[in-house]
């Protein structure tokens, strides 16, 4: 049977779609790239993305070009695309930001005129549903995680749309999968009851503060350290996943390891609690929601019912202090994509937004808040006394309300 394949047969049972199964997203999406994008092509995506994300583009030789967003959530605005962009694009990555839906209608409807593939980042959108039919299926392919969900640390997806592009991906993993080590099965295994003990024991605090103490977290701030020198020379290889490996791994080491049973075993049964974790968290988005931090873009969807985002796009000013001051109240809120990244990987490595105002609004005043810690984030930022952020209106052009002078007679 191959690698995974009970996984993935649960997955695919959930979606109704071919799973492959895969040690993380991040190895699902670079499989999904390298198997419809040629080495040189563009790839429209989101600057408000995990920088992990513009890696593997990166790796999979792919030039990221950078589309403007919506202030109300991140993710691509199509209608603000530029007609050039669109003549000149190869593919289309979704984002899914949060859980909150890209435009994936309008996007698979522009990308079917183009030609060109839509492949959806469904990492934080497990649950999620446009007009009932769920993240994942509206594209080409579709990569998810359980390591943003059930607590699992590990473990992916791509869904395809047939048993034969399964199949054809499933020898290309297989390719490049690393050995399995027994220890790093068992840290797999261990770190999501670390994690939990270390919240049940109201330990977030001291365990977070020593860390930042001791230098054992690798970000130093919200981006990793781009390495711009080294990064160039790992272009001359692309596309290859082993040059771009140290900027790819980072926070999940083991993103291609081949995990044993110990570890497959443990994500089987974490998957079948996901229902519970989904309905948990749309409990919790429907608390954060109806305070005066939440973004509107989740209001508009409230006719669905709360959806069962992996965090929710609190609208804040003073942001990073604010950040610092819930660790004081046990959170840690983490993924923050600040800056976007065109102004944090520069036009040597990505083409630049043609109107990147959206994105530094919202990437500058986003709080990303864990749905399953509702209450505790609410009262910790009422308590904080957070002020609400709203972006700017767009100014409206000045009309030139000067006479012309006359023209000269004989001119």
């Amino acid at each position: 049977m191959p690698y995974g394949s009970r996984l993935a047969a649960m997955m695919t049972r959930r979606i109704g779609r071919e799973c492959v199964y895969t040690p993380s997203a991040r190895l699902a999406l670079y499989l999904a790239l390298r198997r419809w994008c040629r080495p040189g092509g563009r790839v429209l995506m989101s600057p408000v993305n995990d920088d992990v994300i513009l890696f593997v583009v990166l790796a999979a030789g792919l030039r990221p070009v950078q589309a403007p967003v919506s202030q109300w959530d991140g993710n691509i605005d199509p209608t603000a695309v530029p007609e050039s962009t669109w003549r000149n694009v190869d593919a289309v990555l979704t984002t899914n930001l949060y859980g909150l839906p890209d435009r994936v209608v309008e996007l698979r409807s522009r990308c079917d005129q183009l030609g060109i593939p839509l492949i959806e980042d469904a990492a934080h959108a497990i649950g999620t549903h446009v007009d009932g039919q769920p993240i994942g299926t509206f594209g080409t392919a579709a990569a998810f995680s359980l390591s943003k969900h059930v607590a699992g640390m590990a473990g992916g997806f791509l869904a395809v749309e047939d048993a034969r592009t399964r199949r054809e991906l499933e020898l290309l993993r297989d390719d490049l999968l690393t050995p399995r080590r027994l220890r790093d099965d068992l840290t797999t295994t261990l770190r999501p009851l670390a994690r939990s003990a270390v919240r049940t024991l109201h330990l977030v605090r001291p365990v977070w503060r020593t860390m930042q103490r001791l230098k054992l977290l690798e970000r130093d701030e919200f981006r990793m350290a781009l390495h711009a020198p080294r990064l160039a020379r790992s272009a001359r290889q692309a596309p290859s996943l082993t040059a771009y490996e140290p900027w790819v791994r980072v926070d999940l080491h083991g993103f291609r390891s081949r995990h044993g049973a110990l570890v497959r075993g443990q994500l089987e049964l974490r998957m079948t609690l996901l229902d519970g974790d989904l309905a948990r968290r749309r409990t919790g988005v429907s608390l954060l929601s109806g305070t005066t931090w939440a973004t509107p873009a989740l209001r508009e969807r409230a006719g669905d019912g709360p959806p069962s985002l992996f965090r929710v796009p609190l609208l804040v000013h003073d942001r990073d202090t604010l950040l610092e001051r819930l660790v004081n109240h046990g959170v840690v809120a983490g993924y923050v994509y600040d800056p976007p990244l065109d102004d944090y990987a520069g036009a040597e490595f990505v083409e630049p937004s043609p109107d990147p105002t959206a994105a530094r609004w919202f990437a500058a005043h986003t709080l990303p808040a864990d749905p399953l810690l509702a209450r505790r984030i609410a009262a910790a930022l009422t308590k904080e006394r957070a002020t609400p952020a709203h972006p700017p209106l767009p100014t409206k052009p000045v009309l030139d309300t000067t006479p012309t002078p006359p023209t000269p007679l004989g001119q």
